[in-house]
């Protein structure tokens, strides 16, 4: 990750860390951390929140707000490097044995949280969660754009998965570490999982209309890198390397 980035360490026994990247979410910030802490009392869980490099209220926002929840860390970027790097950033900086993602527009609800958490607990360690948003609060464009994107995804990656973009996941910090970085690496995150031999599942969450604020993405400025990612990633799947050839033969 870029240098310049500001952290404030502690040391304590954390399980979850919460990473959500913030771009110009003034308006957003408070109800959306007080929520992800009404979802997680109880537990032992950090909220590693990254302001990649706002120009509105958003930094301010987040300041007010460590000083309400102290399980709240703060991470800055010095530029905008986008939603990958910002999760990345999150992720280095966090201490929890699982890592749960979400957007900073209060459309994924933290009271999911729990039950996706309950999903993750029961099956392996290389295993990641994935949020589904069966009813999309979005326009009508975005619906079938992400229908369309989602569908070209699933049958050319084979990533098992509806709803790739729905920024609510639950994912191990070490399997997460362990995958391949790159810009716009977290629409991908589902294929990059099954290509490290893990195992992908979808379970139906909320989504809410956005409160305040406007969409950093639209249906063109994802669709051309969309197209170049894809085929980055199919690339990355045919140079995975399966470990069996590797191994000695049983007797």
């Amino acid at each position: 990750m870029e240098p310049g980035i500001r952290r404030t360490m502690t040391t304590s026994a954390i399980d979850y860390s919460v990473l959500i990247p913030f771009y110009n979410e003034a308006g957003n910030v408070e109800a959306l951390i007080g929520e992800v802490a009404a979802a997680l009392d109880g537990e032992q869980w950090e909220l590693v929140a990254v302001d990649d490099a706002s120009t509105d209220n958003t930094g301010d926002e987040l300041n007010a707000a460590a000083n309400v929840h102290p399980q709240l860390r703060v991470v800055r970027h010095r530029g905008n490097y986008g939603q990958s790097a910002a999760i990345c950033s999150a992720a280095d900086a966090a201490r929890g044995e699982w890592l749960i993602t979400l957007d900073g527009d209060g459309q994924n609800d933290p009271a999911d949280i729990p039950g996706l958490l309950s999903v993750a607990r029961e099956h392996g360690a290389n295993t990641m969660v994935c949020g589904h948003r069966v009813s999309r609060q979005d326009s009508g464009l975005r619906r079938l754009s992400s229908i369309v994107a989602n569908g070209v995804r699933a049958r050319l990656l084979g990533d098992a998965t509806p709803d790739t973009g729905c920024a609510l996941k639950i994912i191990r910090r070490s399997t997460f570490m362990a995958l391949p970085r790159f810009n716009h690496m977290h629409r991908f995150l589902p294929a990059l999982v099954i290509r490290n031999h893990g195992e992908v599942i979808s379970v139906a969450v909320k989504h809410r209309p956005r409160r305040h604020g406007t969409s950093k993405y639209g249906v063109w400025n994802r669709l051309w890198v969309g197209i170049v990612d894809l085929a980055g990633v199919i690339w990355l799947q045919r140079r995975g390397l399966s470990n069996d050839k590797y191994l000695e033969p049983k007797e």
